[in-house]
């Protein structure tokens, strides 16, 4: 159980990080609460987490570029997809 609460708990604080990263390498503007970028973020991290262990890059001595990378990626896709199912529903 506590391997669960800490990888959440990780998952989050990684969120303030990797949501913000993947805004960053989108161009342009988006219209996105800080919230929903920090939860999207937080998905990425664990999400980008699990597919970096199951490519065997999970952990590695020093920074784990390639983790990182995954991460940010998925965290740009999340934040475009959302903002294009907010764009649909606001039309």
């Amino acid at each position: 159980m506590d391997g669960v609460i800490g990888s959440i708990i990780g998952g989050l604080v990684l969120g303030l990080i990797i949501g913000p990263l993947g805004r960053l390498v989108l161009p342009g503007k988006q219209n996105i609460s800080l919230g929903m970028t920090i939860v999207i973020g937080a998905a990425a991290a664990i999400v980008g987490g699990l597919i970096a262990d199951a490519m065997g890059v999970g952990d590695t001595s020093g920074i784990d570029w390639i983790k990182l990378f995954i991460q940010v990626a998925l965290a740009a896709v999340g934040v475009s997809v959302y903002i294009g199912m907010a764009g649909r529903k606001a039309n």
